[in-house]
């Protein structure tokens, strides 16, 4: 069989792997890319590839942290915190909550803490008389965006472990945290603009006139129950852990001298994430007295497994097809990267999309990236993972669209037009021309 068949029938079992896992949903997406890579070996004859091991173990510190955190109160006491900033800025929730949403996931690590300020969001918008669907859409879009400007999410860790050593953590955040904030801002301002004003909207007065709906005024506020002594001091805990990392990132002459594989030289980051964050997770399990039985319960604990499992299987996989490809496959793409930079953000948009896993995305592409671009131009395209909103595939759009009972946040018979599709291509544009802005000055 020739080379050219042989890539094409290979590239067939990755992407019918990929579309099963994404219809099985869950741990399946992981399971199926590593049944795949099954297919590629034993079948094809295809040498393994790496598995994304050190990817994996930071993503499973995090949510260790993360999880005892959350059965400490932490993370309630961080909504509690994002709803009283929110509730306070009624009139101006549609810039104040994409950027609430930004900066707490950024902090947290993981864009799950958005699932509960969406009934703040959509409670305090529309008692003020604010169209739900722009700060319900324009937030769940920002949330991704902290995900590439977090320094211990599960994307951030698969990113890390690809990049060359002088390309640093800090390099990456100094690209990618301002121009999200700038995308955030400018998401805002066009999302303010979108639909109609609540008492010009003829489908919600049908509503309201049928009763299916309450009125503004009979709207309360939510009641948070009170938090346990441990809820903020856990997550100070968590977030002095999440400053050290950035810290020691930003300082290599702050981090110890190893010597792997005879060369010496600081201790990896991707050490420095794992250790700190596992030694983050006994403080607070010993001093707020966590049950460790009670970790392995919590939902940051169990959505974290799913995001780890889905990165092994699937990043194995696509790395199995790459190294067998190289003529064939990647230097091809690497070719068209070269003299078309663009095709970069747009194929990570595009794979996000198809995958809705931004760790997976990640070591699927970015290799095949870093053989023609330089990481600084890389790292301002890749925030590109906001197409993971490209089908309402995730929760937090169907938990948007059924929270919203004005029915302005919606979905639509054709997949990728829905509410959530004009923020989400207005800020994949504004953050990656920011990004390329901000990498061509500093770097």
């Amino acid at each position: 069989m020739s080379p050219t068949w042989q890539a094409v029938l290979e590239g067939l079992v990755v992407l019918l792997a990929i579309f099963l896992g994404v219809r099985t949903g869950g741990i399946g997406l992981g399971l199926w890319g590593a049944t795949g890579t099954a297919v590629l070996i034993f079948v094809f004859g295809a040498d393994p590839g790496s598995p994304p091991i050190d990817a994996f173990f930071i993503i499973i510190a995090v949510i260790t942290a993360s999880a005892v955190m959350q059965a400490a109160g932490g993370i309630d006491w961080l909504v509690s915190i994002a709803s009283r900033i929110i509730r306070r800025n009624p009139r101006r929730i549609t810039l104040v909550a994409p950027l609430v949403a930004f900066a707490f996931t950024l902090g947290a690590g993981t864009s799950n803490i958005f699932f509960a300020l969406i009934p703040v969001i959509y409670e305090t918008s529309y008692r003020n008389g604010v169209r739900p669907e722009r700060p319900l859409a324009a937030s769940t879009v920002t949330s991704a965006l902290g995900i590439t400007a977090s320094p211990v999410s599960a994307a951030m860790a698969a990113y890390l472990t690809l990049l060359p050593d002088d390309f640093t953590l800090a390099d990456i955040l100094t690209i990618t945290i301002p121009a999200s904030i700038v995308a955030c801002v400018v998401t805002s301002l066009v999302q303010n603009r979108i639909g109609k004003n609540l008492d010009d909207d003829q489908e919600y007065q049908a509503r309201l006139r049928a009763g299916q709906v309450p009125s503004p005024a009979e709207v309360g506020a939510d009641q948070h129950a009170a938090l346990p002594k441990t809820a903020a001091r856990s997550a100070y805990v968590f977030l002095a852990a999440v400053v050290v990392i950035v810290v020691l990132g930003l300082f290599d002459e702050l981090r110890p001298t190893v010597t792997v594989d005879k060369v010496s030289g600081p201790l990896s980051m991707t050490i420095v994430i794992e250790v700190v964050m596992f030694t983050a997770a006994l403080v607070n399990l010993l001093w707020n007295r966590v049950p460790p039985g009670d970790v392995v319960k919590e939902p940051l604990m169990e959505s974290g497994l799913v995001a780890a499992i889905a990165l092994f299987g699937i990043a194995w996989m696509a790395d199995t097809y790459l190294v067998n490809n190289q003529e064939t496959v990647v230097n091809p793409l690497a070719d068209i990267v070269k003299d078309h930079s663009w095709f970069l953000a747009v194929a990570i948009f595009l794979v996000a999309g198809l995958t809705t896993s931004q760790s997976a995305t990640t070591r699927t592409i970015i290799p095949i990236a870093l053989a023609s671009l330089s990481p600084a131009t890389i790292t301002a395209m890749w925030p590109s993972l906001v197409g993971v909103w490209l089908f309402p595939a995730n929760g937090s759009q169907i938990a948007a669209v059924n929270i919203d009972k004005t029915g302005t946040t919606r979905l639509s018979k054709v997949p990728i037009w829905h509410s959530f599709t004009i923020p989400m291509l207005v800020s994949w544009v504004s953050v990656v021309l920011v990004g390329l802005l901000i990498a061509s000055l500093a770097f």
